[in-house]
């Protein structure tokens, strides 16, 4: 045999495109990665002016204005108004101008990004400096000591979603990536919220009571978990019932590649680029990440938008995978080396 006819033999043409699609996703990852973080800034972040009328109108239109605009300032009626909205997550801090001294004190949320609080606090040292003025920081929502730069909740969603998106796969391998039949889809789907139950009550426990590295409720983080864990399996499973194989490249570049680093894990949102800011909180990694934070240092407030990007991700993903199912009537489920082209007579 030739060494060409070899190597027709050892890469089949369906082997090379899978190759290619790999190279793909590494450069896309390193593009996507790089993109989104090599240079964090903030940008339009929400943010309260707590200052006598006369005031807060010169000082909210002052923000408006800074170089770059990192601030959407908005005025608010009170100090107490501003930590509510801080908690309920509507702002990232606020500014209290005392109308009686030249102490200002800055209220921030080292819970929802301890980079982002640090940026404030930067910021607002500036411009305070600059009408010779001091600042005294008030952090209402502290990250926990254990928590180094608030980055547990985004570690603790990534595990989640490797899971689901690994358990899928697994589930792929196994027996063809294609259910052979709507039986068999709910089959994978029972063993895939069995698998998110035990998944979100682990990541919780370790987090919580072992590790001691986010504080929250351990119930509520374990609903979020299983949540998590189902979403990106069931959207995982459903791309192998669409694309075959070939769908777990796809998860992994919905998941991986635009989901990790626009989850506001390393850098809060208001940080990133604007594509990965407004990408992030539709994908899974950014809507658990989120959730987390707010479990953790929020009182669980403002998770809806969360909860809801979730469950639409599990519920599309589970009715995609059944409907594919019950569309196809072969007997058996396709091996996955013939997918790839590997098998042979």
């Amino acid at each position: 045999m030739s060494l060409v006819d070899e190597l027709k033999s050892a890469v089949t043409p369906r082997a090379a495109l899978l190759v290619v699609g790999v190279l793909a996703l590494q450069l896309l990852f390193i593009t996507s990665y790089v993109g989104a973080l090599h240079h964090p800034k903030p940008r339009d972040v929400p943010f309260g002016v707590v200052a006598p009328q006369q005031v807060s109108a010169r000082l909210v239109g002052q923000l408006d204005k800074l170089p770059g605009a990192p601030l959407d300032p908005r005025a608010v009626t009170d100090r107490d108004e501003a930590r509510e909205q801080i908690m309920n997550r509507e702002i990232d801090g606020a500014l209290i101008v005392d109308p009686t001294g030249r102490a200002d004190t800055l209220l921030v949320a080292s819970g929802g990004g301890t980079v982002l609080s640090s940026a404030l606090e930067k910021i607002f040292t500036e411009v305070v400096g600059s009408e010779q003025r001091t600042l005294r920081t008030v952090d209402v929502a502290p990250a926990s000591p254990e928590d180094f730069d608030g980055l547990s909740a985004f570690y603790l969603v990534v595990g989640w979603c490797v899971g689901g998106y690994i358990c899928a796969a697994i589930l792929a391998i196994s027996a063809g990536s294609r259910p052979a039949n709507r039986e068999r889809a709910i089959i994978r789907l029972g063993v895939l919220a069995l698998y998110a139950v035990l998944g979100g009550i682990g990541g919780a426990v370790i987090v919580g009571p072992i590790l001691g590295a986010l504080p929250g409720s351990v119930a509520a983080l374990w609903g979020l978990g299983t949540l998590v864990v189902f979403a990106v399996g069931a959207a995982t499973l459903a791309l192998q019932s669409v694309f075959g194989i070939v769908g777990i490249g796809l998860a992994i570049l919905l998941i991986v590649v635009a989901g990790n680093p626009s989850a506001g894990g390393a850098f809060p949102l208001p940080m990133l680029p604007p594509f990965w800011n407004a990408i992030g909180p539709a994908l899974p990694p950014g809507a658990g990440t989120w959730a987390a934070r707010s479990i953790a240092y929020f009182k669980g407030n403002d998770m809806t938008g969360s909860m809801l990007v979730l469950s639409a991700w599990a519920v599309v993903g589970t009715v995609v995978t059944l409907v594919m199912s019950s569309l196809r009537r072969t007997p058996e489920s396709e091996p996955i080396a013939e997918e790839v082209g590997e098998a042979r007579p």
